[in-house]
Parts: C-alpha cells; structure tokens; sequence
C-alpha cells in the first residue's frame, strides 16, 4: 500500500496537461467533514461538503469545516457541487462555501436538493440546484457525470462516477448493500459492474465500517424490537434520532400507529426535515397519527410518542436538556428513550452521561447495545470485499473515515487483487494526481480544521482552544503588577485575581517572591510584553510546582 507521511509532502507541482488532481479537504482521518476537489483542464468539481461535529477538547465550538484555502482564488473554476446525500457530514459545509461564491450550481437528487435548499433559506442563500437521478449522466464543464443508486441510511443517496480525459473515478459516497432496504432501493450492483467492465481506473470507497466483519444488517430486521417496545412501554416513548434519518422514523411511525400511540415531532431540525420527507413522499404518515405537541400534553402517557434530536448528547439537543431536566418535557420514572442511531466516534462520553442523567430519573433506556434498535448506514467489511470483485479497479482510494479504517480498507481493497502499490493511504489535504493511468500521491494543500463558533467563522485558532481548555480545568490567574518603569522592578506589592482557581494567600506570597527575584534577575526586557511574559511564566511555574495545575495567566503591567 502507497502511503506517505504528510509532514513530508510539499507543495504539489502543476497538473500535467490531460491529468486529473484529487483532493481530500475534509473525510479523511475523521467521521465527517467530507470533502474533495477534482480538477482537471483549469476547472473544479467538488464532491460533498460536510461538517465535523466537536469533541469535549474543543469548548464552545459549533461545527469544524472543511478548508477552503486551497480553492478561495480558484471559485470561479468551480463548475459544480455534487452532494452524494443529505447528511450533515456532507451538505453541512454548503452555505460557508456558497457565501464565497452564492451562484456555484448544486448537484443531487431530489431529497438531498431539499434538505439543503432548506438549509440555506436560513442563510439566506438562494440556490441554483441541478436535480438528477440514478442512471442520469450530466455534464459539468470537462466533468462527465453519470450517477448510481446506492442505499445508505437516508433515502436517494447516489455514488458518482466521473469521466474525464485522465480517466474514470467511481466515488461511492456512503453507502452499503442492504438487499431488503425499506424503501427497496438497493445499491445498483449492475451498474458498479457496468462501470468496472468499462474500466476503474481509481475507485473512491467509503471506509467508516471496514473494520466490521460481515455484512450490514438489514433495516427490515430491527421493525420486531422496535415494534417490541412500543408494545410494552407504560408510559410515554421518546425517540431520539439523527433529524435526518428517514429510515428510522419511518419504522418509530409505523410502530406508534400499531400501538394506537400518536407522535409529535420535538426541535425545529426534526419539525422541519420530517415536513420536507413527507411532502416529497418519503415519509408516509397516516392521518391523523402526527399531532402538535402541545395536543399531547393533554393525552394518557401509554398515548404519547415524542420524536426529537440529541442522539449524539449534543448538550444543546432536546434529549439533553430533558435529560438536565430544563426543557419543558419533564421526564418521570416509566418513560422509555429509545436511542435509534450508533455513537459517533468522539460523542461516547457525552451519549453515556445522558444515559446516565436519564437513568437517575428512572427513565427505561433502549439503545444499540442492549437491543436491535440500530444498524450502521455503511458497508461492512464483506460488502466492500464484493464491490471491489465487482468493480475491479486499477487504484483504490479509501475515503470516509478515521485513519485505522483507511488502512482496514485498503488491506480489504489488497486481499481482492488490487496491487498494493496502487492502494493510496492519503489524509486531508493530500493531492492524488491520475496522469496517463497512473495515480500518486503528489504533493499536500492546506487542510486544517476551519471552527465555527457563533457567528465565527475561522477566527478560533488551536491556540483559543488551548486557552479554553486552560479555563475549562484550571481556571484563571491575572497578575496585575504596578513596576517601575525606569528599572523595571516592583513598585507596588502584586495583586492576584483568580477565577475558578483556589486563592491560596500563601501560595500567592511566594509566587510574588519568585516573581520579585526574577525581575531582579533579568539582564534585559525591552518591551512591555517581554515584561508580562516574564511575569506570567514566573507565576505559571510556581503554580504547576505547587498546585499541580496550569491555569490560564494574564500579567497586567501598570507603570508607577
């Protein structure tokens, strides 16, 4: 297997003419944030635009995106968005690159064109979509595009295969091979086939479960468990999904109605996809069987259904505040949350701390793990083997997912035939160049994390995370220091003012010793900051040694 460390990439070269350049901003080493640029005779075509939801180390972050660094000169070469599917992972990054350049056309299916066409009337974005379906081919500048139905765990999902002079790129997006899916839409194997009798000369794979031995379970086999619930819950039912997952709630709908239960739907992401899925016709609602939640209030607990986000235990999302018990649904001892969706990898802490809040309510929770109430929206380990003995490509990409699952996948692509040199590990920002049927990894771009944080957007650097964290777990320090400014010396004795951090006087009296002795040390501070610095690394010293903490220092320096 081809794989370089980043650190050693430089700058890629220019594309040799009639060559074609893929780069990963965003999907690769990390669960979201999918992103990749395709260029090829001057012109860009980008696939998917998602966002990473944040981990505990990063405080008061909203959503991480992709870098558009690499492209912000080039916009205007963009000729086309392709979104494989309507997940946040891939369509959440969408109105930060539209407000660069609002007019760039959006490629996809029906479903996923209106999730984000949704999304960004909330920014005020109107956007020029372009609808296509499986087995549709449309052109976009020297891109040809030809679109294959895949099954993934939200509906009208599409891989892509793009033809240019280079060569073609089949690019899965998720996916998996659910042979009996709700919506008996299954990932088109014939087409893949047909495809790779043309020749694959690089095949992008989704990797997140390359990892799993087997196959997927079908959907259809979690209705008796979830329909198990519903036929034994004493009181009220609180079902917490992804907003986006169709699939889910279709099958927590059907369930209520047998069970003579009504539902309402809880957060306006929930409120608003499940209206869009229903008017499209992907969500098939009996009459009568959804009600306003304020109707519920008034009904017998045995009676209620209530739909709402937080699976992940964004702190923010309905299920957490219930679970801090500051939302106005109030749970009792009785109620069962019934948690439909996997962990994403980094929110396990934050999911096992609401499960734990809940149960101290003595709330009934069914969850993957203690019931078939959940299956993975990817291809495990047997289902990638079989695409690959279909599609029999020349070089192998693996793509969505964390870096062991990379290399879980590129063994999988190895053990089918592929030649090991022409498997590529590559991480964000890496540029795969396919020139004359030969594919390398050729240089490296720009591709941090880009923080979203309010109204923010890439103004919050590792270095504000850093400080966060410091506040999160030591507190604050601010040393306000009155000095000579003709010897540089203590004119005044200091003054500590602490936030969050025990105010010990004696600690503090010998921490203005060593800052005293210091000063005096000093052969030579030419500016105000080298002053405070000097003052705030003494004091941040003395309080590591003693207290065994680093709290956040300010050094305050006032002239005499």
């Amino acid at each position: 297997m081809s794989s370089r460390s980043s650190r050693t990439l430089k700058a890629p070269p220019s594309l040799p003419s009639g060559g074609l350049r893929i780069t990963p901003l965003g999907g690769l080493g990390e669960i979201g944030r999918n992103m990749t640029v395709f260029e090829h005779e001057g012109k860009l075509l980008v696939v998917d635009c998602g966002v990473l939801f944040p981990e505990e180390h990063q405080p008061g972050i909203d959503v991480i995106l992709p870098d558009f660094t690499s492209i912000r000169d080039r916009l205007k070469d963009i000729v086309g968005i392709v979104l494989t599917h309507g997940h946040e992972d891939h369509i959440g990054g969408v109105p930060y690159l539209l407000k660069e350049r609002p007019d760039i056309p959006l490629i996809g299916s029906r479903l996923t064109l209106a999730f984000i066409t949704a999304k960004l009337t909330e920014h005020k974005i109107k956007p020029k979509t372009i609808h296509v379906e499986a087995e549709d081919k449309h052109r976009a500048g020297p891109f040809g595009l030809e679109f294959v139905a895949v099954n993934h765990s939200i509906p009208d999902s599409l891989a892509v295969a793009i033809r240019t002079r280079a060569g073609l790129v089949l690019h899965t997006g998720d996916f998996k091979m659910d042979q009996f899916p709700l919506d008996d839409r299954i990932t088109d194997l014939r087409h893949f086939a047909r495809l790779g009798e043309e020749g694959v000369d690089l095949f992008l794979t989704d990797s997140t479960n390359a990892e799993v031995p087997g196959f997927t379970v079908s959907e259809r086999d979690l209705t008796p468990a979830i329909d198990q619930v519903f036929a034994t819950a004493p009181k009220r039912i609180i079902v917490s999904s992804f907003a986006s997952h169709i699939h889910r709630i279709q099958q927590v709908l059907d369930a209520a109605h047998a069970n003579g239960r009504k539902v309402a739907f809880v957060g306006r992401s929930m409120v608003k996809n499940m209206g869009i899925a229903r008017d499209l016709g992907y969500l098939n609602i009996p009459r009568g069987l959804v009600v306003d939640f304020k109707k519920l209030q008034s009904m017998p607990d045995n009676k209620v259904t209530l739909v709402c986000t937080g699976s992940q235990g964004e702190p923010m999302a309905a299920l957490a505040r219930m679970a801090n018990e500051t939302h106005q649904i109030k749970l009792d001892a009785g109620d069962t949350v019934l948690l439909a969706s996997s962990m994403v990898p980094g929110n396990e802490n934050a999911i096992y701390g609401i499960i734990n809040k809940l149960t101290d309510l003595g709330v009934t929770i069914v969850h993957k793990g203690n019931a078939k109430v959940h299956v993975s929206g990817h291809a495990s380990a047997g289902e990638l083997v079989y695409c690959y003995n279909i599609v029999q490509p020349t070089h192998v990409l693996p793509v969505h997912g964390e870096s062991k699952h990379l290399h879980a996948n590129a063994e999988l692509a190895v053990r089918t035939g592929v030649d090991s040199d022409k498997v590529l590990i590559a991480a964000d920002g890496n540029t795969v160049d396919l020139v004359n049927g030969k594919a390398r990894v050729s240089g490296r771009v720009e591709a941090g994390l880009v923080y979203v944080d309010g109204h923010t957007v890439g103004k919050v650097t590792e270095e504000t995370l850093v400080e966060r964290r410091l506040l999160q777990e030591g507190g604050a320090v601010t040393v306000v220091a009155i000095v000579d400014p003709d010897t540089n010396l203590l004119a005044e004795p200091l003054e500590f003012i602490t936030k969050g951090f025990i105010h010990d006087e004696h600690i503090f009296d010998r921490a203005a010793e060593k800052v005293k002795n210091a000063l005096a040390k000093a052969s030579k501070i030419d500016t105000l900051e080298d002053l405070e610095k000097l003052i705030a690394d003494t004091v941040a010293r003395h309080l590591d040694r003693v207290y065994r903490r680093s709290p956040l220092i300010t050094a305050v320096v006032v002239d005499a």
